[in-house]
């Protein structure tokens, strides 16, 4: 299915958007589409049948690392809603920055049948300053030593400022700050996921 795609040509513009838009979508457990918003309908430029039925990964940007993935990926099997940055691609090429919340849809016995994406803009600021230069970072690591590298170089990136990925995100969005902090030792766990081990 995804092979019919004609991927767009990248574009250094922005895509021209209200950004007080909320765009809505829901996917099955394995990321295909089943409902996109107006809203999500209208930004990334595809027609409604041409986003139901493909996987969500049609408006994936090239220059988001994959280790970002990796990790909204390794929460969502978790059983944890998650919320991350993205860089998404419109069917024109223009791009256009997100904070996507991921909410799991699960049926009565418990088991995920989907997810639910809710995004919302995030102020250029943040992006210029802070999330083009860690993701631009990431991206090379992968292009020269692969996903563990980069993975690995996240892990420290955030042990640095004794935060996870998505207190990261929401000390950015609250404050415009990164506050960098001196690095403590052992904080490697529970970066990526929430302690759900209290035994310790």
């Amino acid at each position: 299915m995804d092979a019919k795609l004609n991927r767009p040509t990248p574009s250094d513009r922005e895509v021209d958007w209200n950004k007080n838009k909320v765009l809505l979508s829901k996917t099955d457990k394995k990321g295909t589409i089943l409902y996109a918003n107006e809203d999500f309908i209208d930004v990334s430029g595809y027609d409604e049948f041409e986003l139901v039925g493909q996987p969500h990964n049609i408006v994936r940007h090239p220059d988001m690392p994959k280790v970002i993935f990796k990790f909204l990926w390794d929460s969502i099997k978790s059983s944890e809603n998650i919320h991350v940055i993205i860089k998404n691609m419109a069917k024109t090429g223009r791009y256009y920055w997100v904070v996507t919340d991921f909410k799991i849809v699960a049926d009565t016995d418990g088991e995920i049948v989907g997810f639910f994406g809710t995004r919302k803009s995030v102020p250029n600021d943040i992006i210029v300053k802070f999330i083009e230069p860690l993701y631009k970072k990431l991206l090379q690591i992968e292009e020269t030593s692969g996903m563990h590298a980069s993975e690995e170089y996240l892990v420290g990136f955030l042990e640095e400022r004794k935060k996870t990925y998505m207190e990261y995100i929401d000390h950015l969005i609250a404050t415009g700050k990164d506050d960098k902090n001196k690095v403590s030792k052992g904080l490697f766990n529970g970066l990526f996921e929430k302690k759900k081990d209290l035994k310790k």
